[in-house]
């Protein structure tokens, strides 16, 4: 295991100094590196922060460099902080054995981000998922509503400035 490896790596500088040959790295400094804000590796995992306006490619730029399986993705809401919401990609590369993140975050302002079903089509219900609780919209997407809440269910329930017992 190189040093690289066994040390954690704490911002972009130190990634790019420190993994200039790991395939997600290379990928994508050499195809949209101005969509790379930020990135980490601890414990032995990478995480790559991309601009929200660049990640259907970001993720198509992935899959080609041997990144074969969406595993999921996630929201996070970090309120009262800005950008106050975090979408994390968990991506999995067979033929590498490893798992990496891309992160995208986003204002409370205007939460959208490009949908990343044309790349991978099985983000379909993870979407939704994070549309119905977080109110984050994925443009085109081809379904968007809301999956686990009755539509006609007001707010977003993850959301931390939701109610507690919602609203009466």
């Amino acid at each position: 295991m190189t040093e690289a490896l066994k040390n954690t790596l704490a911002d972009k500088a130190a990634v790019l100094a420190g993994l200039p040959d790991h395939p997600a790295v290379k990928a994508i400094v050499a195809g949209i590196p101005d969509s790379l804000t930020d990135a980490k590796f601890d414990r032995g995992e990478l995480t790559l922060t991309i601009a929200p306006e660049a990640i259907r490619t970001a993720a198509a730029t992935i899959q080609a460099a041997g990144y074969n399986f969406f595993e999921d993705m996630t929201a996070v809401d970090w309120f009262p902080l800005s950008p106050r919401f975090q979408l994390s990609y968990h991506i999995l590369s067979h033929s590498y054995k490893e798992r990496i993140r891309l992160r995208v975050l986003l204002e409370e302002s205007d939460p959208a981000v490009e949908s990343i079903i044309p790349v991978w089509p099985s983000a379909n219900y993870y979407e939704r998922e994070v549309f119905d609780l977080f109110g984050i919209r994925f443009e085109g997407h081809p379904n968007l509503r809301r999956i686990l809440m009755p539509d006609e269910w007001i707010g977003y329930p993850l959301r931390k400035d939701y109610p507690v017992e919602g609203y009466r």
